[in-house]
């Protein structure tokens, strides 16, 4: 019970702070990002920031205790950004470096997802 409490805790920290860290250039549009993701992969501007408060959102949602339904709602839209993070770095051809190393976060993604549900398992006096 211990084991999974604190695989629960590093997988959706370490989760909780590559979206985080991903959302603060968006949220500032910042050049490189504003370069990273209209001018390469070809998005709208307005699509920068809208896209980073979302994923801060969506942190918070994770991190904060109870609230299942918005937790699953959170991680749901965090995996779908990914996937189509990696789908649009996959269509255009090296946008600025090889699109495999997101399946990196789709891991950590999986793993916070699968240890949120082993942690809503564990009785309620753990």
């Amino acid at each position: 019970m211990k084991t999974t409490k604190i695989l629960y805790w590093v997988f959706n920290g370490l989760f909780a702070f590559a979206m985080f860290g991903s959302s603060i250039p968006a949220v500032m549009s910042t050049p490189d990002e504003v370069k990273a993701i209209h001018t390469m992969l070809g998005y709208p501007l307005y699509f920068v920031p809208f896209i980073g408060v979302a994923k801060i959102l969506g942190v918070i949602a994770i991190l904060v205790p109870g609230l299942p339904r918005l937790k699953e709602w959170a991680y749901a839209g965090l995996t779908f950004d990914l996937i189509a993070a990696t789908y649009s770095l996959y269509s255009v051809p090296n946008p600025g470096g090889p699109w495999y190393f997101m399946f990196l976060f789709l891991a950590l993604a999986a793993a916070a997802y699968i240890f949120y549900h082993k942690k809503l398992a564990l009785p309620a006096t753990a």
